[in-house]
């Protein structure tokens, strides 16, 4: 493939970008191609990286991998990368060496532990940043300054004051002829393993020290190590039925009408699940996540939801004070709570402290995830991306029931596309303690 062609096919996906702009990209671009496990291919990329070193840089060398890869080649692909392409940074003092490993990082504990090995046996761990695009979203970057830059919730944020921690992934369509791949994975391994299990990591954690990379990795990984593994019955699965009134033809479709997946799967497209910290600050304090795929909207969330007023002298008719940190779409932060109602009555009405980022900072860009996360990479932060121990707790919360479901142990309940996922997945959050009291939806500004 020449570096023309292969504009022509990524070009209609570049958004945004004048012709002069995508012409000055692809001027300074170069494609070599190779197989994964053969030398050859790697010489050559080592041979034009050199030769644009020689015409573009300096005396120090500075070389960024990004490996968007199957996980099987990611050990063959790593090696070959350090055995000809990596420099020697003991004849380089100056020069570095970084690699972005995507997501998935294995299956189970086992097979990340092999992978988690092989890797640190090539790399130093301040060279492999592991990327999960989720820690690069504004709103879940912003969770730090919103626990930790302000006084109103440092002593609200414990098990005194809150009485369960939502957090929600939904999206409204379903595997749209990817079901090959989904169905191998499942929607723990996709969804809830890293990207929801970052999230609550920072909700709950510890202060770090400082916001140094290595001090709020070190509290992350804290928080996990108090976290159980998860048992069958702290779940709720699901899988998608077609809608036989839905509106297009790929909400008529259940899962197993994707080509790619068996007519006898078992795999969840739906899971709720209960997470126990067991520490001083939130022992017995519910952290239910749940995903799922053709829902009735997309949506990403945290809600943390306070404990009742402990006097209610109007007529127990205070809801719950709520707050939102709304991650995608339409960012914002909201706190439901009670206050009087208008006029001449005396009633207590639920309303909402709101900012919505699109009004409150109207013309701010903001950047997407991934342009965070690779200028990061650029500049040496790992702070958002994952470190090996952490993957490692986190594998271990996961491995047990994963290794159950495999082996057919619990099935997943039946939900039409287009709904809000299986019924029995509500009432699970309410005998956890959740409250819904449907008086009051937020709407976006």
């Amino acid at each position: 493939m020449t570096v023309e062609q292969l504009a022509d096919k990524s070009n209609p996906f570049m958004k945004g970008k004048s012709k002069e702009t995508l012409d000055a990209f692809w001027g300074i671009t170069s494609y070599v191609s190779g197989t994964y496990d053969s030398p050859s291919g790697f010489v050559k990329l080592n041979n034009k990286i050199t030769e644009l070193e020689s015409t573009h840089g300096g005396r120090n060398k500075f070389r960024l991998y990004y490996l968007a890869l199957p996980p099987a080649v990611f050990i063959p692909v790593c090696t070959q990368l350090k055995n000809h392409c990596w420099i020697d940074t003991t004849k380089h003092r100056h020069s570095e060496c970084r690699v972005i490993v995507e997501k998935p990082f294995g299956r189970d504990l086992e097979s990340s532990n092999q992978l988690a090995q092989a890797i640190t046996g090539l790399f130093m761990e301040k060279e492999i940043y592991r990327i999960d695009h989720y820690l690069g979203k504004e709103m879940v970057l912003n969770l730090m300054i919103l626990r930790f830059g302000n006084e109103i919730f440092r002593t609200l944020w414990n098990r005194e004051r809150i009485e369960c921690v939502i957090i929600t992934f939904k999206e409204p369509f379903g595997t749209q002829g990817r079901g090959g791949y989904f169905d191998t994975n499942g929607i723990i391994r996709d969804v809830m393993q890293n990207h929801l299990l970052q999230i609550l990591c920072l909700v709950a954690m510890e202060p770090p020290v400082s916001v140094d990379a290595s001090d709020i990795r070190d509290e992350k990984v804290k928080v996990l190590k108090f976290i159980e593994p998860i048992e069958l019955d702290d779940v709720v699965l699901g899988q998608y039925v077609g809608n036989p009134s839905g509106p297009n033809e790929d909400s008529r479709l259940g899962y197993r009408d994707d080509p790619g997946v068996p007519e006898s799967s078992t795999t969840p497209t739906y899971a709720c699940a209960n997470i126990k910290i067991n520490n001083d600050r939130w022992a017995g304090v519910p952290f239910i996540m749940k995903c799922g795929k053709a829902l009735n909207e997309r949506k990403a969330e945290i809600r943390i939801q306070f404990k009742d007023v402990p006097s209610d002298i109007f007529g127990h008719t205070c809801h719950r004070n709520e707050l939102v940190i709304r991650v995608q779409p339409d960012e914002a932060v909201y706190c439901k709570m009670n206050v009087k109602s208008p006029g001449m009555s005396f009633e207590t009405k639920e309303t909402e402290l709101d900012l919505s980022y699109k009004q409150r900072f109207e013309g701010v860009d903001l950047p997407d995830a991934y342009e965070r996360l690779i200028l990061d990479f650029v500049l040496g932060t790992q702070t958002n991306f994952v470190r090996t121990d952490e993957l490692g707790e986190a594998w271990r919360i996961f491995t047990p029931l994963l290794h159950k479901l495999d082996r057919g142990e619990k099935k997943p309940v039946e939900y039409v596309y287009g709904s809000r996922g299986p019924k029995e997945a509500d009432e699970f959050i309410k005998n956890m303690g959740f409250t819904f009291s449907g008086t009051y939806k937020w709407s976006k500004k």
